[in-house]
């Protein structure tokens, strides 16, 4: 699949057959995902696979203010975690901000590795949802992620048993501003 192909093809997924996702794919869309960019290399993007019982009580027990969310993550054969090690982006190696953005690079670095996953995930024939209403405290305890550890989005993964259209795109024209 070309990249322009994978970019556009690439849809939110709310809807998974039930079959179950090989450790290896996993593994593979993971490794795809490492080559996203990150401040100074700091890869500070982690993935946890989460299946089975603990999938299902997160489901059930992080999505109160949004449970049509929590409906989707019990549906899929897989609850992609996706956390971030602390205090790494947008900092020099001395502890201080390297801008004024401060540590927010984090979420940007995160952000962009997240939709790598996602392509790739697209590319292995996987569909994907990134979530970001949910308990994240509770979640983190579910997860026992450690204090240097943040839980940045929650991502139901699975093979697609639908094909959502795409949604209506702003153009390029709206978009995009040229200045001298």
């Amino acid at each position: 699949m070309e990249a322009l192909e994978c970019i556009k093809g690439r849809r939110s997924v709310r809807k998974f057959k039930d079959q179950a996702i090989e450790p290896s794919v996993i593994s593979a869309v993971v490794e795809a995902a490492s080559m996203a960019p990150s401040w100074k290399n700091t890869q500070i993007t982690r993935y946890i696979a989460v299946t089975g019982d603990l999938k299902d009580r997160i489901g059930k027990g992080c999505f109160s203010q949004y449970p049509h969310n929590g409906e989707i993550v019990c549906s899929a054969p897989m609850l992609i975690a996706v956390c971030a090690k602390e205090g790494r982006s947008g900092f020099e190696r001395d502890g201080s901000y390297t801008t004024d953005k401060g540590d927010r690079w984090q979420n940007f670095d995160a952000g962009i590795a997240t939709q790598t996953f996602a392509l790739a995930a697209h590319e292995a024939g996987l569909g994907t949802v990134i979530q970001g209403i949910f308990d994240e405290a509770e979640a983190s305890v579910m997860l026992n992620l450690p204090d240097d550890m943040q839980l940045m989005c929650l991502m139901p993964i699975g093979y697609p048993a639908e094909e959502p259209a795409a949604p209506k795109r702003k153009t390029a024209e709206e978009l995009l501003t040229f200045m001298n």
